[in-house]
């Protein structure tokens, strides 16, 4: 399960210092094995919301909950191992891939399970193989992300993000960087990760693809303007917001 509980985000005018609050009071839930889609208006705090999630962004007020890792908001940063505790248990899709340019597609999986969870090259090769060969990519296991389409690169984001065998898997935009050929790949992954019944990590994802979300998810936050609007089922999300 994530839990958001009175989340507080701003952030300073470089020039002026005046604050903006970006994520104000936000407080949802979401449970094991729920995919949950996440909208509303641009500025609304919704990347941002994820960033808080996987500890990439620092919060002024509230908590995080990723099963038993919690991080808290205030004027410090929270302790290294709770950190660590928290990203362990978060898998990240970001909207421009961000894969390691040095490294074959299988290296990029291979690196949450070596560097992060301490396994052997052997055993994260094996699951290297094995997710790349899920997101349909594993005879592009020895190449580097140059030489991959966006589509590709981003199925290769999502098998590294799986890599370490997440209770969360968060998705940032995943296919606003794609032409809609590209888009309809990497959700076709997405789609078997949601059907499957055996993949029990809670999806969240961040996307203007209502048609896409409405095929997949079974909850949805509505955001606006830094505040829950609406949380709930999608068909009683508010005109506009899905449609």
């Amino acid at each position: 399960m994530i839990r958001v509980s009175n989340l507080v985000k701003s952030f300073a005018h470089p020039e002026t210092g005046a604050e903006h609050r970006v994520l104000d009071g936000v407080s949802v839930e979401f449970a094991r094995g729920q995919v949950a889609g996440i909208v509303g208006p641009s500025g609304s705090g919704k990347s941002t919301l994820l960033r808080c999630i996987t500890g990439l962004e620092r919060f002024q007020a509230g908590t995080i909950a990723v099963g038993d890792a919690t991080l808290s908001g205030g004027p410090t940063p929270p302790p290294t191992d709770a950190l660590v505790n928290l990203r362990r248990r978060v898998g990240m899709v970001f909207q421009q891939f961000h894969l390691f340019p040095h490294m074959t597609a299988q290296q990029n999986v291979m690196s949450g399970p070596v560097y992060a969870l301490g396994k052997s090259r052997a055993e994260a090769e094996a699951t290297a193989r094995k997710l790349l060969d899920r997101v349909g990519l594993l005879d592009k296991a020895g190449a580097r992300p140059a030489q991959l389409s966006g589509g590709q690169q981003q199925r290769v984001a999502i098998a590294r993000a799986l890599a370490v065998n997440p209770a969360a898997i968060l998705f940032d935009e995943p296919t606003s960087a794609l032409d809609p050929r590209m888009a309809a790949e990497v959700m076709r992954v997405v789609d078997d990760l949601a059907d499957d019944e055996a993949f029990q990590a809670t999806m969240v994802i961040v996307s203007h693809d209502v048609t896409a979300l409405r095929r997949v998810i079974d909850t949805v936050v509505v955001l606006v303007a830094g505040k829950v609007a609406y949380s709930g089922p999608p068909d009683g999300a508010p005109a506009g917001y899905l449609e």
